[in-house]
């Protein structure tokens, strides 16, 4: 469900839908997502002083603490 809702929100930050790329990597205590864009659309993502990928992180870990599940992080790939 989380690797959908970055998909979902990345989709529309970007300048190339297609090419967001979400891949998921599960352990014990923790979910990583790592987000990939096109080259361009890198700086939409992070936002102006990252601002809007901490906003994503920060809802990332909302919906995953209601959820009562594991601790969920966002990376991002150049």
């Amino acid at each position: 469900m989380m690797k959908e809702f970055v998909e979902y929100i990345a989709r529309y930050l970007v300048d190339h839908p297609d090419e967001v790329q979400v891949n998921q990597i599960e352990s014990e205590k923790t979910t990583i997502l790592e987000l990939s864009v096109a080259d361009g659309d890198v700086g939409k993502v992070i936002g102006k002083k990252g601002q809007t990928v901490n906003a994503i992180r920060t809802l990332l870990t909302a919906a995953s603490a209601k959820r009562g599940g594991k601790r969920t992080v966002l990376e991002l790939n150049d």
